[in-house]
């Protein structure tokens, strides 16, 4: 399904600034701008060299927002991300020194190479939008987004993120190759200099909480709560699906939908905003059988023939 026009300003100026960096993906930085209004975050599993890192710094730089970034390793502690506590030894007390989570966008470059003890610094951070450090709970700024990457063929010195982890992210991306023509564009654009350094800031952090309180009055008709409960219940029934989707899935397509419709200046949400965020949205939060994955069945095939036999709300 392709997307529609999108007129709803200023959210068309981010993603004219984010179209002069990443060339021939504009459903990815449709769905990045989504999961960005509706409050998510956002996983980028794909090859190495496909603008990943360059989709997240892109959105940072658009924005008018406190941006860090953690290349992680799997010597990175806990701590390296939360922040601790420091003594001063002149007052003689402990100051906590917080860390990079605390900002507005993270990015989470390479999150498959810490261990499962580094990755689960960013779970209650990125549910409830707070740490607990040393027994103090610290709220987080508002907006707060994570962007993750990943490499899926590499697997040597990788952790694999655990279900609970992956159930967090709004959406997973797959930014993919590009075509030839796009690619020979690309090659042009960087010819003197990478196209982010031409890009500035076109929305602030206010007009950003502004437009997710919006998110939230979008109307949404109680057939297609029912059609979204729908499908996430046959996820729990399929004997193909060892783990269904959780009720926090159900919860971010019902709020991703919200966003879409807002993007696209509705005040409601119509199927086709749900129908075109499920491959986005739900294919992550399941685990196949070992005979599907052997069979070399897809997660979004699975999902889609879930989708193709139930009725779609009109």
């Amino acid at each position: 399904m392709t997307t529609q026009p999108l007129i709803t300003d200023p959210l068309v100026q981010l993603k004219d600034n984010l179209k002069q960096v990443i060339y021939g993906k504009e459903e990815c930085i449709d769905v990045l701008i989504i999961a960005l209004i509706a409050g998510g975050s956002v996983l980028i599993d794909d090859v190495p060299g496909v603008g990943k890192t360059t989709l997240a710094k892109s959105l940072a730089k658009s924005l008018d927002a406190k941006f860090r970034r953690i290349q992680f390793t799997p010597d990175l502690l806990p701590a390296d991300i939360l922040g601790s506590s420091i003594y001063n030894p002149v007052q003689g007390d402990f100051k906590f020194d917080p860390g990079p989570i605390f900002c507005h966008i993270l990015l989470a470059d390479e999150i498959n190479r810490a261990s499962p003890r580094t990755q689960s610094a960013l779970l209650e951070a990125m549910n409830e939008s707070q740490a607990t450090i040393e027994g103090k709970c610290y709220p987080l700024e508002q907006p707060f987004m994570v962007m993750a990457t990943q490499n899926p063929v590499e697997y040597h010195g990788t952790y694999p993120l655990p279900e609970a982890q992956m159930d967090r992210f709004l959406v997973q991306i797959d930014v993919g190759y590009p075509a030839m023509d796009v690619e020979i564009d690309i090659l042009k654009s960087h010819k003197r200099a990478h196209p982010i350094t031409t890009i500035s800031s076109v929305m602030s952090v206010d007009q950003i909480r502004s437009i997710q309180q919006a998110v939230k009055e979008v109307h949404m008709d109680e057939s297609l709560f029912e059609y979204i409960v729908e499908i996430v219940h046959a996820t729990r029934h399929d004997n193909r699906i060892q783990l269904g989707i959780s009720p926090r899935g159900s919860l971010m397509l019902s709020r991703a939908a919200q966003a879409s419709a807002h993007y696209r200046n509705r005040d409601f949400v119509t199927p086709d905003d749900v129908q075109w965020l499920i491959p986005y949205v739900l294919p992550h939060r399941i685990l196949l059988t070992s005979r599907v994955r052997y069979d070399g069945t897809g997660k979004r095939d699975v999902i889609q023939d879930i989708v193709s036999h139930i009725k779609v709300p009109v």
